[in-house]
């Protein structure tokens, strides 16, 4: 007790070494003072964008070299403002970002004081005096940030404006501001991608879905900086399809460890502020529409489960004039950081209080229920009422030591404890992952994490065994189990255990490391990636792999380059996903020819998704494809893996499959099946996330691999590499493309047979670029189809027992967001009185 004494003493100490700054030592602004009425009063230290840039901020969207000028240039000129730089893009752009606030809080121990202050708040044993003390004269933090995606720009230009007005006005909406708040901006979240005017960074990936997994330097960076200056609010602006505007609150579902202070927040301080002022202005806007708050890898989840922030995505139509997107950008971002200055006692207050109630729920073993926010939906999955106090990762299979503490080491990264079991621990009721709770002795070394800390709700996130999806509308996945992801060994306890355990200091990165003398590898792409997403992700994430962690290097073809005869001198030929008809007829006679030749001169063709439909076309495989029956949105799903199969070393008996409405891939020789959905009936089936009528996976393929001639043919039927995160499958792709040919079980396939009953079944699968997709019960599908119909949507309809789909075509492979109508179909299908079976935007 007296070494805790004396650990409150010092960091008190230390957060007083600064005078205190905040509004109760500051002359307060008028009473009369309005955020958005009051006239601007500017002091002229800070030029104008048109003194800086040679234009008014919406003029046109300045490019992120420019962003970077003006940035340093307020940073420069006023007393108010300090700048860094947070991480360096793929292409070597910097991610520059500025803290403002008044100029005694900007010195180094002033930093440190918020810092301190901060880390005193977010801690739930604090003592009540110190806290109650913070609350009254403390300074929160809140974030400004746009364009992490890169041609979505609007979110910088209106960042920009904040920050000169934040750095250089002198009225009273802006000393409010300034005297209550401290402010991290961060203009430009993607540089690389800003540049190319394209949603993904220079890799493919979607950096609002990194977030958990931070594969990516800009988000790496970003949480590093978060964790250094932890948000009260973080404010992540995008664009969307149509002209209105978007802001919280959510649509269901939301996450169920999502605290319900920051819900508080997000609906009842800054979306109630924020419709105040558009309503008073008459500009177009929604709420509680399309936008959830469930997966946990968005720029407004991490934040809000992770920090106990308000996360908040603002959308604006990008069809509007470039001003009027810059105008209502800097709008919510000014009401929202008004709104935080407004009730800043009452925010610090209830975050300190977020950490308390998540370490007494964790203390207690309880998880937060599943709950609805938007009547008249309904909960469709209760979480089980079942203690969780512990989680366990085991380390003793030294083949997963890498995926372990990738885990162990994000969730450090996280303010999260994580501990070391110094002797053997007999479990009562131990549930490992995806199996029923039983009698277990986990050895010394195995990894714990208590859920009695403030981080209790990042903890369940991230090590859930499901995610227990509340309604059946997904705009993203609905399964992110770091454990399950890396398929690595651990379980979670309900029992009241005193395990003998060691801290943990911070584990390093690991280290990239090759597995050797690589083979020559080809990448071939099924489009150009610049103009399809799917390419440019599925093909991003492998080019990511293979760079970034992998170290091997390969050549990136086209359909037209295997034409010309470049694929020779390639060992491996790697497929991601694509369209598989258009590279077929890309390819022509001679590119079709010289690949079934290389393949059958002794190359590997190692293909998923559209990559395994070209090989069924080409006549490369014996296995048969179908479409999908179920709607499972993005799901994990264990599957076996055969220990004979060169695909097993160092995986182990199964791996969890990451699928989403992949095709249904069937081998009649066993001996060609290297991966597979176990029986629905067996105890080895185990869905994490949401699923209706996957049993139709039960006993189907996960992975194939036969040979054709003296090569090889290996097709993965869902994405092994999924956002580079499913490292479990990640390591069947390396296997398959660094292992040794199978043993020789079967026969190989005399010659490729482009008019085999495979290849014609290939040739007539409707292969869907990105759709919406529609499920509902058979009563209500004449409502359903009039509400597509009134959409301009052209669809294809499946009928499958009671349940009727619609699956709208989306040929550009645009997301949700940019869509022209997919964000309005889930409001017009529950206006038309129907309650889906389950509604899955792109």
């Amino acid at each position: 007790m007296r070494a805790r004494s004396l650990a409150w003493s010092a960091l008190l100490s230390a957060s007083l070494v600064v005078p205190a700054t905040s509004a109760a030592q500051a002359a307060p602004a008028p009473a009369t003072c309005d955020p958005t009425q009051t006239t601007p009063v500017y002091r002229g230290k800070v030029p104008s964008p048109k003194d800086v840039l040679g234009i008014e901020f919406g003029e046109r969207k300045v490019t992120a070299a420019e962003s970077d000028r003006y940035l340093e240039t307020v940073a420069a000129r006023s007393e108010r403002v300090v700048s860094g730089t947070l991480a360096t893009s793929a292409q070597g752009r910097p991610l520059k970002y500025a803290i403002v606030g008044r100029p005694e809080l900007l010195t180094k121990a002033g930093l440190g004081r918020v810092r301190a202050e901060a880390a005193l708040l977010r801690n739930p044993h604090t003592p009540a005096k110190i806290t109650e003390r913070l609350a009254r004269r403390g300074i929160p933090i809140l974030w400004v940030s746009g364009n992490v995606h890169g041609n979505e720009p609007s979110g910088t230009d209106a960042a920009l404006r904040t920050l000169r007005d934040l750095g250089d006005r002198s009225d009273c909406a802006a000393t409010k501001i300034l005297d209550n708040a401290l402010v991290v901006v961060l203009p430009v979240q993607n540089p690389d991608g800003r540049e190319a005017n394209l949603r993904h960074n220079a890799y493919g990936f979607d950096m609002n879905r990194d977030w958990f997994a931070r594969t990516q330097p800009e988000t790496d960076g970003k949480l590093s900086m978060l964790s250094k200056f932890p948000p009260v609010l973080f404010i992540d602006a995008h664009e969307m399809g149509g002209t209105s505007y978007f802001f919280p609150p959510n649509a269901d579902p939301i996450y169920h460890e999502t605290p319900e202070q920051a819900i508080g927040w997000i609906n009842d301080v800054y979306g109630a502020s924020m419709i105040k002022e558009f309503t008073r202005q008459g500009i177009d806007f929604f709420n509680r529409d399309t936008y959830d708050l469930f997966y946990q890898g968005y720029g407004d989840t991490v934040p809000t489960t992770g920090f106990h922030a308000a996360g908040m995505t603002f959308e604006k139509g990008s069809a509007s004039p470039y001003p009027e997107k810059v105008r209502e950008q800097y709008l919510t971002q000014w009401v929202s950081l008004s709104a935080a200055a407004a009730n800043r006692e009452r925010i610090l207050t209830q975050w300190h209080q977020m950490a308390v109630d998540a370490y007494r729920q964790g203390r207690a073993g309880k998880l937060e229920p599943n709950q609805v926010y938007n009547p008249p939906n309904q909960v469709d999955r209760p979480v089980p009422d079942r203690k969780v106090l512990h989680y366990f990762l085991r380390a003793d299979d030294p083949a997963k030591r890498a995926e372990v503490r990738t885990i162990v080491r994000r969730l450090q990264r996280m303010g999260v404890r994580v501990d070391r079991l110094v002797r053997p621990v007999t479990v009562p009721d131990y549930k490992e992952y995806g199996r029923p709770a039983g009698r277990a002795t986990l050895p010394a070394g195995t990894y714990h994490v208590s859920m009695a800390q403030g981080q209790k709700h990042w903890i369940q996130a991230m090590l859930n065994e499901d995610s227990y999806t509340p309604f059946p509308y997904f705009y993203d996945v609905t399964a992110w189990s770091m454990p399950l992801l890396g398929n690595v060994s651990g379980g979670s306890s309900g029992a009241d255990l005193k395990p003998r355990t060691a801290p943990l200091p911070t584990l390093p990165a690991e280290r990239p490391a090759g597995p050797g003398k690589a083979p020559r590898i080809a990448i071939l792409e099924l489009a150009p990636s610049a103009t399809n997403s799917t390419v440019r992700q599925s093909a991003g994430w492998l080019r990511h792999k293979l760079d970034r962690e992998w170290r091997m290097p390969f050549t990136v073809l086209s359909p037209a380059d295997v034409a010309a005869g470049r694929l020779n001198g390639a060992q491996v030929l790697l497929v991601p996903n694509g369209p598989a008809d258009g590279a077929y007829d890309g390819l022509g006679e001679a590119g079709r020819a010289a690949l079934q030749k290389w393949t059958q001169d002794g190359g590997r063709y190692v293909g998923w998704q559209g990559g395994a439909v070209l090989a069924a076309r080409l006549g490369l495989t014996t296995s048969t494809l179908a479409e999908p029956t179920s709607d499972v949105p993005g799901t994990l799903f264990r599957v076996k893996v055969d220990p004979r199969s060169p695909l097993a070393r160092n995986v182990g008996p199964t791996a969890w499959s990451f699928y989403a409405y992949d095709l249904v891939m069937r081998q009649s020789d066993p001996a060609r099946v290297a991966v597979a959905y176990p029986a629905v009936d067996s105890p080895d089936w185990f869905v994490s996330g949401f699923e209706k009528g996957a049993a139709e996976l039960g006993g189907t393929a996960a992975a194939t691999d036969e040979k054709v001639g003296r090569g090889r043919t290996v097709l993965f039927a869902a994405e092994p590499n999924f956002r580079a995160l499913t490292d479990g499958t990640a390591k069947l792709l390396l296997n398959a493309i660094t292992g040794p040919d199978p043993a020789a079980r079967a026969a190989a396939l005399a010659a490729p047979a482009p008019g085999s009953a495979q290849a014609r079944q290939a040739r007539s699968l409707p292969r869907f670029t990105a759709p919406i997709r529609v499920s509902v019960k058979a009563a209500d599908a004449a409502r359903a189809a009039g509400v597509l119909r009134s959409l301009g949507a052209k669809w294809t309809e499946q009928r499958h027992g009671d349940v009727v789909r619609y699956v709208i075509d989306n040929p550009q492979g645009l997301t949700a967001d940019q869509h022209p109508f997919a964000g309005r179909v889930p409001a017009l299908i529950r206006k038309a009185g129907i309650t889906p079976v389950a509604v899955t935007l792109p």
